[in-house]
């Protein structure tokens, strides 16, 4: 009791006060559930289930029975989860971006350099301004859920420019912008709609798909679902994206077609699915001290390739779209 306590007012603590009055207005409004049985709830399925409050709402507790509450992974669970199978002393190659990218060099195609490498060879950032895609992603090695992240044209910057809007943004690397497959292009061109596959280690060595979810961008230059984006279920053996595209955001309807360029969600078969899955399956070999891991994929005309991948792949991302628990998925491994 005294952990679920402590986890209690962990979740007070990063609880958006906004997102949760929004919420719990919207739950009040469309629902029969009062406002005090509904504060109730919420507090108990906390400590009952080990969730967050905003996994409350994320999940559509005031909507289901205790046995469906049962299957969801919350933020308790997942942690302790994460912990055992990605140690903290392993987790350096995938929360720092450019350890990471030198790590999975062989996964990656398109190029970066640190503020440092760039600072001591200018060369190294002339050749990332002529690179064929005409743009630059300026990120933070240790940025999350894609904040703090510029696209921007090759022609705003020279070798010095760059320099100085790296330090103004408070970011410290440089990476090509990577250029779509045209069919994720037609999909959603507004950013790279990168494809989120989970994969874990198992007992025996060898590497199990856990899922596989298509973050689409929604007119946004990032593709996370946190900046107001949408994501899909795949199948992880066909490719095929077989349920709508959904937000983190409760008060929105999912999207079976993309509300801007019209294009089919449900149904859209992802290219160079059997090379992705060869490829993420290798990588997760390449590096066995974290054993569950959240790879980011973009597809190219060349091929798939390495984004980053996550100690910490969201729970939200994973259970959202396909709208059940899935906890039993990750209970065989422990």
């Amino acid at each position: 009791m005294i952990k679920r306590v402590l986890y209690f007012g962990y979740y007070l603590k990063q609880t958006d006060r906004k997102k949760f009055f929004k919420y719990f207005n919207h739950v009040a409004k469309t629902t029969t559930i009062s406002k005090v049985r509904l504060f109730a709830d919420i507090i108990s399925s906390s400590f009952k289930y080990n969730i967050s409050i905003t996994d409350y709402f994320l999940f559509g507790f005031y909507n289901l029975s205790e046995g469906e509450r049962e299957q969801y992974a919350g933020t308790g669970f997942m942690y302790e989860y994460q912990l055992k199978m990605n140690p903290k002393e392993n987790r350096k190659i995938l929360i720092d971006k450019l350890i990471f990218l030198r790590e999975y060099k062989d996964f990656i195609r398109h190029g970066f350099a640190s503020d440092a490498e760039m600072a001591a060879e200018p060369q190294i950032a002339k050749k990332l301004l002529e690179n064929p895609s005409g743009k630059v992603v300026l990120k933070s090695s240790t940025g999350q859920c894609g904040r703090g992240i510029e696209v921007r044209s090759t022609t705003d910057f020279n070798p010095d420019s760059l320099l100085q809007r790296l330090k103004e943004m408070e970011n410290d690397f440089v990476e090509e912008f990577v250029v779509q497959h045209p069919d994720l292009q037609a999909l959603s061109p507004s950013a790279l709609n990168t494809i989120r596959v989970i994969t874990q280690i198992t007992n025996e060595g060898t590497v199990d798909i856990v899922a596989a979810r298509l973050r689409i961008s929604i007119n946004s230059p990032v593709d996370n679902m946190t900046a107001g984006n949408v994501a899909a279920f795949i199948n992880p053996v066909t490719g095929i994206v077989e349920g709508p595209g959904v937000y983190m955001d409760i008060t929105k309807p999912a999207e079976t077609n993309h509300p801007i360029t019209g294009v089919p969600i449900v149904g859209f078969q992802l290219p160079l699915w059997q090379e992705t899955i060869e490829m993420v399956t290798k990588a997760a070999l390449h590096n066995t001290g974290n054993r569950s891991v959240g790879w980011d994929i973009a597809i190219t005309t060349a091929g798939p390739e390495l984004i980053e991948g996550n100690h910490d792949w969201g729970k939200s991302l994973w259970q959202i779209p396909v709208k059940r628990g899935l906890k039993a998925d990750l209970l065989k491994y422990l």
